[in-house]
């Protein structure tokens, strides 16, 4: 992942065009064979069967024949792993196929919702996702460009098609006659501001692990994890409850890592970059934004929790699952639960999301307008804005 930074700035010097799309990929690859070797042949198989079915496939069933298909190839990895490697932590394509899977279903949908709007028959989804519909299918170099973008590849962020493409092609700064579309903003503290964070929760990672390790430090994958031990048991309830809690907050600090050094390798060839807006002003760097560290780790309710981890795949599961089963929570957690594979964890977590958002919604409902008038903010509205 550290190596993104170097290949960013290279990304950065090449000519816009298919150059850039060309290196990309080849990278991309390059950084599978040399992390999960041979696997990453199920992502160059299932891209190419998923290109394939754009082809020859009219767009009204490849919104839903190419997230089907690229839903039961990841299930297959995810229990093909779970069968030979059962609580295992090894790694493999199950990974990057993930973000893959996140990449083809969205642009499943963006081509579908570009033929709508070029009809004047969009609907309600295509309406609300009209900033990011693409008019038509990307030739197969920037296809693959797409698919292994060696910033992405690894962890994400699953962005959509358009910004990368917009990337890549230079549209994204400048327009048709070569003028810039505003003043172009510096990267380099978008860069760098992400890169110190990633190596701090890096560091905050190795050190807490190692302090208050879930696994067993001499054979994580085969030794019996430490919180079942009989050490840990014979514990009182408080102490093994105060244990777990500050293990998996180390833990997650490895997951900061990743999404936060992806977003500045993203950063470093402007492809975090949200463009200019209509008055040419520069509108952000959330494009490549996965985590916000502080927000996650503060929320008040499930509805700001869900909006701070993982963004990518929360901006993925609200855009082409929620909207699109009129606004079914159990429809939308049900699917990242099924995206994730199927340990009984996943499902629990998952499946009890929707009931503790209807809480939150009956309580903003009925129970705030009691506590906050309008003019005066009050403790309780704080947390259940």
């Amino acid at each position: 992942m550290l190596i993104c930074y170097p290949l960013g700035m290279i990304m950065l010097a090449l000519p816009h065009g298919k150059v850039k799309h060309l290196f990309s990929f080849i990278l991309g690859a390059f950084l599978l064979q040399f992390t999960i070797g041979v696997q990453w042949i199920h992502q160059l198989i299932s891209s190419l069967v998923a290109y394939a079915m754009f082809l020859v496939l009219p767009d009204s069933m490849t919104k839903t024949l190419v997230p089907v298909f690229m839903m039961v190839y990841i299930s297959a990895g995810h229990l093909h792993r779970q069968y030979i490697n059962y609580l295992g932590w090894d790694m493999d394509f199950t990974g990057p196929q993930m973000v893959l899977t996140m990449k083809l279903y969205s642009l499943a949908y963006n081509l579908h919702d570009g033929t709508l709007i070029n009809k004047g028959k969009e609907d309600r989804a295509a309406k609300k996702c009209a900033d990011v519909a693409v008019t038509s299918l990307p030739g197969i170099i920037e296809y693959l460009g797409y698919t292994f973008c060696f910033a992405t590849v690894l962890a994400g962020p699953a962005y959509e098609y358009k910004f990368y493409a917009d990337a890549c092609d230079g549209s994204l700064l400048y327009d048709k006659s070569g003028k810039p579309k505003g003043k172009i903003p510096s990267q380099v503290w978008p860069t760098v501001r992400p890169l110190l964070g990633s190596l701090l929760c890096l560091g905050i990672f190795v050190v807490g692990s190692g302090m208050y390790p879930l696994l067993d430090p001499s054979d994580p994958q085969n030794a019996t994890p430490l919180l079942i031990t009989g050490e840990m048991l014979a514990k009182p309830a408080y102490a093994r409850y105060g244990y777990s809690w500050l293990a998996l907050f180390f833990i997650r600090f490895k997951y900061y890592f990743a999404w936060m050094n992806a977003e500045g390798a993203n950063n470093i060839w402007y492809a975090g970059f949200e463009g200019f807006d209509a008055k040419g002003e520069p509108k952000g760097w959330e494009v490549s934004n996965n985590i916000d560290v502080i927000q996650f780790e503060t929320a008040p309710n499930l509805k700001t929790l869900s909006a701070a981890w993982n963004k990518k795949t929360a901006n993925w599961l609200a855009k082409y699952v929620y909207i699109r089963t009129g606004g079914s929570l159990f429809a939308t957690y049900g699917m990242s639960a099924f995206w994730h594979g199927f340990y009984p964890g996943y499902y629990l977590f998952f499946m009890s999301a929707p009931l503790i958002s209807f809480c939150e919604r009956l309580g903003r409902k009925k129970l705030t307008p009691r506590f906050d008038d309008g003019r005066n903010r009050h403790v309780y509205a704080e947390f259940n804005n």
